[in-house]
């Protein structure tokens, strides 16, 4: 398990949520913030950052994910001025008040669930915890999902983003970079059928195409859902995986729900980049309004031996 990176990846997703809220507002040149350029001030996260950081610390806190647990934590840190959207704060509130989260969950939408982008917009730091752990990431994908998502492309999604930031953090570890079309295949290995799927499968053979046609074919997130929001996230962050800039700057100049697409692809790629010159910039970090008081933050001190030195002496042959 891997607090370091579970925190890289909570960063970016954070920072990517405050910039893709914040930026389209004040209509500046998207080249300012492709070249890192961002105006003085704080800039404020959403309910993405919010919910993200109730799962970074029931990892954090105990290292899986209880349902029951994790849906109490979500009830209680709701906080009405984060932007939620109306089924969620439907949900939440009926879980403040007694009602068991799975009845709630599995009765949203005529009994369907729902398959929104909430899920997917706060798993990305879960990935990054469990990576090196392919089924542990699927098992606690879905888990964390079930609590407020209870359909089947709902809870797809969140497993895909998921194993996407796992991928992603494999990678550093092993001081990789997979091509975009292997990212996304690892992605796809892991998957059932189902819209979100087949949109996926859509964006890998959209590799190099201009972003313009991708938000075309694969939505932006404005229907708000897993099916049109997560297969273009996979694909900017196939694409931009070591580029944590140009992947915010392509979600916020691709328009639709900015903010969650900014948040799912910047928890992938800082999961890979960490921060500094080609990931999450100091300054954007410091611009980005403090995180909740209630996470503990601290960074655990890295081992002599870390889990990157051990899988290259053990790719290398030696022990």
């Amino acid at each position: 398990m891997h607090v370091d990176l579970m925190l890289d990846s909570l960063d970016g997703l954070s920072v990517g949520d405050a910039v893709g809220a914040e930026f389209p507002v004040l209509q500046r040149p998207l080249a300012e913030l492709a070249a890192g350029d961002l105006p003085a001030g704080r800039w404020e996260w959403t309910d993405d950052t919010e919910m993200a950081c109730t799962v970074v610390g029931e990892l954090r806190e105990h290292g899986e994910i209880k349902q029951d647990r994790l849906a109490a934590a979500f009830a209680e840190r709701f906080d009405g001025r984060r932007d939620y959207g109306f089924m969620t704060v439907d949900t939440l509130g009926r879980i403040r008040r007694g009602v068991h989260w799975r009845e709630v969950s599995a009765a949203a939408f005529d009994r369907q669930g729902s398959c929104g982008n909430g899920a997917a917009m706060r798993v990305a730091p879960l990935g990054a915890f469990y990576a090196g752990n392919m089924e542990r990431v699927v098992a606690e994908a879905v888990r964390s999902a079930q609590v407020t998502h209870w359909h089947r492309e709902g809870v797809i999604g969140a497993v895909a983003i998921a194993v996407a930031a796992a991928t992603a953090a494999q990678a550093r570890m092993t001081e990789t970079r997979p091509t975009p079309t292997e990212f996304i295949t690892a992605i796809l290995d892991r998957l059932d059928g189902g819209d979100t799927t087949r949109l996926i499968h859509r964006a890998r053979a959209l590799l190099g195409a201009p972003v313009e046609q991708v938000a075309e074919e694969l939505g932006t997130g404005i229907r708000v859902t897993a099916q049109d929001t997560v297969p273009f996230t996979i694909w900017v962050a196939a694409t931009y995986l070591g580029d944590y800039r140009s992947a915010i700057a392509t979600c916020v100049g691709a328009g639709g729900d900015t903010d969650t697409t900014a948040a799912i692809v910047g928890g992938i790629v800082a999961a890979h980049t960490g921060a500094g010159a080609s990931g999450v910039p100091h300054t954007w970090v410091s611009a980005r309004e403090p995180l909740p008081a209630w996470l503990d933050q601290t960074r655990p001190r890295p081992r002599a031996d870390s889990t990157s030195t051990r899988l290259r002496r053990w790719l290398s042959g030696s022990r």
